[in-house]
């Protein structure tokens, strides 16, 4: 009988690691290693689950933020909301700089090797494969993998259409990709073994027929023939939502329907604007996608792909700096959304999406990506993965640091904090008075590398 094994909020007890097997364990247990950064990574490593539980696998689900020490995952999580809430600029320029750089810095290396015990330790006997859906988690299994301490196939599940080098790492056996875009972007980042497997979604996201969307209308309490705009931007709710919900509803398109998130106060903005449908955290997301005409993102994320296996037409407008820009761009390429970047052409191409004949291209184009049997799909690839026992050439395992282990331990823990702490303080700052060489500070400080040698070779920001 499938079952899922526990999400861990702290490691377990240190047991035997995982053996290298040349055939599929009887336990037939497969490990997920995400991160609560926004919902798309969490999302994703749970429909993964989902599937292969469906599959006769036990699945055991870790959030690296726990895995992390001394709560540093929280204060990783509440830094990346605050730059792209209140810095957005800064967090575009550190985005930039380490797509240029191939990476993260030292730092953010120190910090990700401290997880590497942890992570192993959390690992349950019988183990067969390890998924990452998160950059920093296929880090640390890569350099788990590439020294030998771990002994089973990593694999690496691209959750964006666009790939930041972050997310290629050494170590990692394959890598998953929705399309041949990010898998091309994938190969160009160093990967080996990529393959184009499909996306996934909840299966509660499929397209509906007219009775149905007139029903879901009615649920929500939203106009039965007006058509309607669904704008999203994600679990925090960030990015310059405000302005594109007054943009559509100016425009006379189509009736803006706006999803705030956890954002409270973004909800109750909107509706002090004369935005008449707000809402906060939905669970019915499927059936208010039922219910829209169009969906306007700024992020790419796992909710585009949700929209495409709805069959709803998706449009990338305003869109948040770094990975909502690269996701766009990559997005409009596949042929799978279209990316408005002037804001005289939102009205026409809303129109055009709503009623003209580009919605039924690119609801064709979105529902392509789904058009999978059912021994497609990456949960079957994963799967087909664990069971052929893939592992890389023999490396030998690192020599046991026995003397003043704790000692290093405790001395790399002291940077990294008083590293999160000056970058806490240095954003703070950065908020306050604006100024773009601060950024480019805690870009060198936290998260580049060799970013001092190609200031002088590239533009400051990739994207405007």
């Amino acid at each position: 009988m499938p079952q899922a094994g526990r999400t861990l909020t702290r490691p377990a007890p240190a047991g035997p690691p995982p053996r290298p097997r040349g055939e599929a364990a009887p336990s037939g247990r497969i490990a997920i290693v995400s991160a609560s950064i926004g919902a798309g990574h969490d999302g994703a490593a749970a429909e993964l689950a989902r599937r292969l539980m469906a599959d006769g696998f036990t699945v055991d689900r870790y959030d690296l933020l726990d895995l992390l020490p001394a709560r540093f995952g929280r204060a990783v999580q509440e830094g990346y909301h605050r730059l792209l809430v209140r810095a957005p600029w800064a967090y575009q320029r550190i985005y930039a700089g380490t797509e240029r750089a191939g990476g993260g810095g030292p730092v953010a290396r120190a910090l990700l090797r401290t997880a590497e015990s942890r992570v192993l330790g959390a690992l349950r006997p019988g183990t067969g494969a390890v998924v990452s859906t998160y950059p920093g988690a296929s880090r640390v299994l890569g350099n788990l993998r590439r020294s030998g301490r771990l002994t089973v196939p990593v694999l690496t599940y691209l959750t964006d259409f666009s790939v930041h080098p972050l997310w290629v790492a050494d170590g990692v056996d394959v890598h998953l990709a929705a399309h041949a875009v990010p898998a091309r972007q994938a190969r160009s980042a160093g990967a080996l073994d990529v393959r184009v497997s499909g996306p996934v979604a909840d299966p509660r996201f499929r397209p509906c027929d007219r009775r149905e969307r007139l029903r879901a209308r009615a649920r929500f309490g939203l106009p039965p023939h007006s058509p309607l705009a669904l704008l999203v931007a994600g679990s925090w709710g960030v990015g310059p939502v405000r302005q594109v919900a007054r943009e559509v509803h100016d425009c006379g398109a189509a009736v803006p329907v706006v999803v705030c998130g956890r954002n409270e106060t973004l909800a109750a903005q909107l509706r002090a604007d004369g935005i008449e449908h707000v809402y906060g955290w939905v669970d019915d997301m499927p059936g208010l996608m039922h219910a829209a005409d169009v969906l306007v993102q700024n992020a790419g994320g796992l909710t585009s792909l949700e929209a495409f296996a709805a069959g709803l037409p998706v449009a990338s407008y305003r869109c948040i700096p770094g990975h909502g820009l690269t996701n766009a761009a990559a997005l409009d390429e596949a042929g799978a959304a279209v990316w408005i970047e002037n804001s005289a052409d939102l009205k026409s191409v809303l129109n055009d999406l709503i009623d003209g004949p580009l919605g039924p291209d690119r609801r064709a184009a979105g529902l392509g990506l789904f058009a999978q049997s059912a021994d497609e799909g990456p949960a079957a690839e994963i799967a087909r993965v664990y069971r052929a026992g893939l592992h890389q050439a023999a490396v030998p395992p690192a020599a046991p640091r026995r003397r003043h282990r704790a000692s290093r331990r405790l001395a790399v823990t002291g940077v990294v904090a008083c590293a999160v702490w000056a970058g806490a303080v240095g954003t703070a700052v950065a908020t306050s008075y604006g100024e773009p060489v601060l950024a480019r500070t805690i870009g060198h400080g936290l998260d580049l590398d060799d970013f001092a040698g190609h200031q002088g070779a590239h533009p400051e920001g990739g994207h405007s």
